[in-house]
């Protein structure tokens, strides 16, 4: 019955007295209970919001390792060279990092799980919404937000389980759920059928939001992001850049400037970057037991801190040591100044989901910002040649990080080219922020884990030698051809839904 629950009903009760949906069967609702009243659509509609954010019961029991945001930051940055595994551990992330991926890893699992979740939520939303006579400014845009939530979700699926759009269009997706009713036995549709029913979908949230909520909500401009996101994706340049330029001009933000970036990710909520966040409270946070912040960061208390900014990383970094995002990269040192290690490797903490007001596991994860915007703009000028263009906005990040002597003034560097140039500049500006493994695998490049860590085959703690690296890099550049690149779909879908085939 769990199964069933996986592919066609996601519990929607809505309790009014606060956003969270609790866990009776969808076919006790009726339109009444949804839409009779603008409290009634708004909260179940915020009780989709809660659901990225909620450690829900999941395969017989409560795991509190397992929420869509800490999920889905392992399954895609733990994969990438920007992060190093500092031990072994039975955790599934760290399948993510050796690549040893499996149909019953439970992160995987949760994900597809509450990924589907949020879209029955949204709709059965968007079904009962539009079927009641109430058509105000507010229910439009309500109806618009699950619209969004149902293209960010399906898009986030459709990158971590099936082949990249530029690799292979054609390929198996995910299972696209559009309806409250689809039948539980439904094939995988393709991924340009996947790509076309999100760009579909955010369209039409985007010309239905006007009545925007704050960050922490779905917007016209949170829909045109992601627009933007998945042109870029899909190679359809111009679109990308007429998107992001939307986004830019709207009014709606501003570039962080060096002295507001410092509080830009534990002050989501009210920085001028922000387009979309997940807003958590005092209430949310989770500390050691089950933050996104216990992964990477501790204060000998708040976490587990086993996950650091990588070498390669750093290393980039140094290259221009007034760079302002290294702040987000703590080393943490003995009395002696010397920075501490871990099973040889060397501590540096990230901070990009501590310290919202004050609290070291607490943070309102930033989906999407404007900093991404120019990025996603510069490759897609990149792409179509507009070199002037695409350095500028670059520089114009740069400006804002604290780089004005180090801008590229419209030339490309003589060790690089126009598109190396963007991608680096990405992987500075948005790393740990879920990007890294689709930016190298979408443009058809290798990823080089060849650094010190335990994301290495065969590597055993009885291994640790702190005068000789005994590592094995065999096997550590990664091809984007790789069946690695993406996880098999979990188990639950195959057992049952007949139609769906597994990933080789």
């Amino acid at each position: 019955m769990r199964n069933k629950l996986i592919l066609i009903i996601c519990f929607l009760t809505v309790v009014l007295t606060g956003c969270k949906l609790e866990s009776n069967p969808s076919d006790s609702i009726t339109t009444e209970s949804i839409t009779k009243t603008a409290e009634g659509l708004t909260n179940a509609v915020n009780g989709a919001y809660s659901l990225f954010k909620d450690h829900l019961p999941f395969n017989g029991g409560q795991d509190d390792n397992l929420m869509y945001l800490r999920n889905f930051y392992q399954l895609s940055d733990f994969a990438s060279d920007d992060v190093v595994c500092s031990q072994v551990t039975t955790d599934p992330l760290f399948l993510s990092f050796s690549l040893d991926h499996s149909p019953t890893q439970t992160n995987a699992r949760y994900f597809w799980y509450i990924s589907y979740k949020i879209i029955n939520t949204a709709n059965t939303v968007i079904e009962q919404g539009e079927k009641g006579g109430d058509q105000s400014a507010l229910t439009k845009q309500l109806i618009g937000e699950c619209y969004f939530l149902r293209a960010y979700c399906h898009f986030n699926l459709v990158r971590l389980f099936a082949k990249p759009y530029s690799i292979d269009p054609n390929a198996p997706g995910i299972i696209l759920r559009t309806s409250s009713t689809d039948n539980p036995q439904k094939a995988r549709a393709t991924v340009k059928e996947v790509y076309a029913s999100v760009v579909q979908d955010a369209i039409k949230s985007s010309s239905l939001m006007n009545q925007a909520r704050g960050v922490q909500y779905g917007s016209k401009e949170a829909a045109e992001a992601l627009l933007s996101r998945v042109a870029l994706y899909q190679g359809a340049y111009q679109d990308a850049i007429n998107y992001s330029t939307q986004v830019i001009n709207s009014g709606r933000f501003s570039e962080a400037s060096p002295a507001t970036y410092l509080s830009l990710f534990s002050n989501a909520i009210s920085n001028s970057e922000t387009i979309f966040c997940i807003a958590f409270t005092t209430l949310d946070d989770y500390g050691k037991a089950g933050s996104i912040a216990s992964q990477y960061y501790s204060d000998g208390n708040s976490g587990w801190g086993e996950e650091f900014a990588s070498k390669p990383l750093r290393d980039l970094y140094a290259q221009n040591p007034a760079d302002i995002r290294t702040s987000y990269i703590v080393p943490l040192k003995d009395a002696n100044g010397d920075i501490q290690t871990k099973n040889g490797i060397p501590i540096y903490y990230v901070t990009k989901f501590s310290f919202q007001g004050g609290r070291p596991a607490l943070s309102s994860p930033i989906l999407f910002r404007l900093s991404e915007m120019y990025l996603n703009r510069a490759e897609a000028e990149a792409n179509l040649n507009q070199t002037a263009a695409a350095l500028n906005d670059i520089d114009m990040i740069r400006k804002s990080r604290g780089l004005s002597n180090a801008l590229y003034n419209g030339t490309v560097p003589a060790n690089s080219t126009l598109l190396q140039t963007v991608l680096l500049e990405r992987r500075l500006e948005l790393a740990f922020e879920g990007h890294r493994t689709y930016d190298v695998y979408r443009n058809k490049q290798n990823m080089n884990r060849t650094y010190w860590g335990y994301h290495l085959p065969g590597l055993k703690e009885s291994d640790i030698n702190l005068s000789v690296d005994p590592t094995n890099y065999t096997g550590m550049i990664i091809p984007y051809t790789s069946t690695k690149i993406i996880y098999y779909l979990p188990v639950d879908e195959i057992l049952s839904n007949k139609l769906a085939t597994q990933n080789p």
